[in-house]
């Protein structure tokens, strides 16, 4: 049986959950369908630094969706310009 990935944002919002809202590991770790023990090694992971570690995972986030937006506003930026061409031609 293969292993589930999560994501950091995934992990560092389940860590939120217990630091920030004070729930309970089993809670937040059932509520996730995610062991207490991954839980506990998130806390650990991302307990202390949690804070700076989701501004870095937003920012990436982010850039991410900036990323993709660039693509597809050039796509349609390169479409344009031909279709300009082949009617300033016809």
């Amino acid at each position: 049986m293969s292993s589930k990935r999560y994501t950091d944002e995934f992990k560092i919002e389940a860590v939120r959950q217990v630091t920030d809202h004070r729930f309970k590991v089993a809670e937040v770790a059932e509520l996730l369908v995610v062991t207490t023990h991954s839980l506990d090694a998130w806390m650990r992971k991302f307990g202390k630094r949690g804070v700076v570690q989701r501004a870095e995972v937003d920012q990436s986030a982010e850039v991410r969706r900036l990323k993709a937006e660039l693509r597809r506003v050039t796509e349609e930026r390169d479409i344009l310009k031909k279709a300009a061409a082949y009617f300033a031609k016809g």
